[in-house]
């Protein structure tokens, strides 16, 4: 991926400014610094994550067992001083075991509502597509309207509510695949990859023991975070940075106008949906780099994520072994770039 540093596109009408974004973000690196305390690389993640965060999105995480997803979010959230639950999808769960239910009082003859895990303010949904349609519905339902109802009565959940959920690439027996509709309502589909060499070291020297210390301080309250949003939505999006948004998810649907043999490889491409996370995403991804400004490596950096579980192939691309990160490096390489 191009790393070289894009120069600034001219933002005369921005409404935020750059000082606004340096003291509004001053809790980025020291969440990062008490975050790596316990964790050895994983950075892209965390990103991924407080990004979700910055712009009210929800991630599905895939990767093989055993990467820290668990360790990595519960980290997060304990730096955040903000609540945490994890849901263990397994084949015999039921929409009450995810959002709650009414439990009767025998003593007081009537029904009170027991909430479930759903109410915290991360919540890990491990192998979420272990778990019956009903079940992912129940909790993508929560993930969308940010509220459940229990009963005859509405429950709003906290906020922020971000849901992590992850899934094993590998073992597919036993599973229920989420429908194309359900993958769309993920802000992010993020691949966690194994560690480098020297960080497998580094995580052998900090892990390989009975008690290993995995305590973190709480470096800000949640409640900053979503102060912050107010300010990326300001982040300035210049006209030709959101028409080469535009251009990106055109290409995905039309592939034939950016490179011919890709016409036969894209089933369907990525919805409206798709360009209104890139954007929000983007701005995010700047306000992370202490920018008032989205430039077009944001958009880059940020594209496989938001297109990785839109794009989806066809049975010709399958067969030919191609991947959808595949498709979508094929269309930054093609596309011209502002």
């Amino acid at each position: 991926m191009d790393s070289v540093a894009t120069p600034p596109l001219p933002h005369p009408q921005a409404s935020v400014t750059i000082e606004d974004i340096h003291a509004a973000s001053a809790w980025v690196q020291p969440l990062r610094s008490e975050i790596s305390r316990v964790l050895v690389g994983q950075t892209e993640l965390v990103d991924r994550l407080l990004i979700c965060l910055l712009t009210n999105g929800h991630v599905l995480l895939e990767g093989v067992p055993g990467l820290a997803k668990t360790l990595t979010v519960r980290t997060l959230a304990n730096c955040l001083h903000a609540r945490f639950q994890r849901i263990q999808f397994t084949p015999d769960l039921l929409p009450a075991d995810v959002v709650g239910t009414m439990v009767f009082n025998p003593r007081e003859g009537t029904f009170s509502p027991r909430l479930g895990p759903v109410f915290a303010n991360l919540v890990l949904a491990d192998e979420i597509n272990r778990a019956p349609a009903k079940v992912q519905s129940a909790l993508l339902e929560a993930m969308q309207e940010r509220q459940v109802t229990i009963g005859t009565d509405t429950y709003t959940l906290p906020n922020p509510f971000v849901v992590l959920a992850t899934q094993n690439p590998i073992d597919q027996e036993g599973t229920y695949t989420l429908p194309e509709a359900q993958l769309d309502r993920f802000l992010l589909k993020v691949r966690v990859g194994y560690p480098t060499p020297e960080e497998e070291r580094l995580v052998l020297d900090r892990m390989a023991t009975s008690r290993p210390n995995l305590e973190v301080e709480p470096v800000i309250a949640i409640q900053q975070i979503a102060n912050s949003r107010s300010l990326v939505n300001d982040i300035h999006l210049d006209d030709k940075v959101k028409d080469y948004i535009v251009s990106i998810i055109h290409a995905s649907r039309h592939p034939e106008g950016v490179t011919a043999h890709l016409r036969n490889l894209i089933r369907c491409g990525a919805s409206p949906r798709g360009t209104i996370n890139l954007a929000l995403a983007s701005k995010a991804h700047a306000f992370l780099q202490s920018r008032d400004y989205v430039t077009p490596h944001d958009v880059k950096a940020l594209a496989p994520d938001i297109l990785r579980h839109r794009i989806l192939l066809s049975y010709e691309a399958e067969a030919e072994g191609v991947t959808t990160d595949d498709i979508v490096r094929q269309l930054l390489d093609k596309l011209p770039v502002p």
